[in-house]
């Protein structure tokens, strides 16, 4: 092969990456706003500044591009997760910054909630289909496991405590507060979403889940 026909088909690479890098970032705004019915296709190719079919080729049709953008969204999360180094924290540290982080993380991106909300109402069809979100999201679980494990021995927390269990309550408790605060600020007369209330929250939350796994 020639010289130059290496650094070609690297740039060629870098061209596809890139091109396929905003086409996810337009598509994920695209079905945040509008759900998966309700995106289209000429919208999310606009907001890419590309042309509709270079979509298709990269993805196929619409619902492998919202497999796609779930995807890219769970490896956002998991990788901001392993960044926290949970493993490194002394039991209960890591307990509550887990709990601080996922309420940070779902507070600064809307988006990732709304992603959820729509396949939901597709009954996960498109994770089911995903071996990849599986094997993002298993080792958040193994680490739980293994900071519960370690704050049963040293006698901080007691045990037969179920890891997903665990973080089902911790997404749960801020995932619901979130998601339906237009409708809980409307129904109980007060604004959920002053920096008051938020941190309000957040002290909530921190006790509920310590509370549950502390021995004492």
């Amino acid at each position: 092969m020639p010289r130059d026909a290496v650094p070609a088909a690297e740039e060629r690479q870098r061209d596809a990456d890139r091109s396929q890098s905003t086409i996810l970032a337009a598509a994920r705004d695209e079905f945040a706003e509008h759900g998966l019915g309700g995106a289209r296709m000429e919208r999310i190719a606009e907001r890419a500044g590309v042309n509709k079919r270079l979509i298709y080729y990269y993805f196929e049709d619409k619902d492998r591009l919202f497999q796609a953008v779930l995807e890219q969204a769970y490896r956002h999360i998991r990788d901001e997760e392993r960044q926290l180094n949970l493993l490194a924290l002394r039991p209960v540290d890591a307990v509550r910054r887990l709990v601080e982080f996922t309420w940070d993380y779902y507070l600064a991106h809307p988006e990732f909630l709304s992603l959820l909300n729509s396949e939901n109402l597709q009954a996960a069809r498109h994770l089911e289909n995903s071996q990849r979100a599986r094997e993002m999201n298993s080792p958040l679980i193994a680490t739980l496991g293994e900071i519960l494990e370690r704050g049963r021995k040293e006698g901080s927390f007691r045990g037969g405590i179920d890891p997903l269990q665990l973080y089902v309550s911790i997404a749960g408790l801020a995932y619901f507060y979130l998601s339906n605060h237009y409708t809980l600020s409307a129904i109980f007369g007060r604004d959920l979403m002053t920096a008051k209330a938020r941190n309000e929250r957040l002290t909530h939350i921190c006790d509920v889940i310590l509370g549950y796994v502390l021995r004492n």
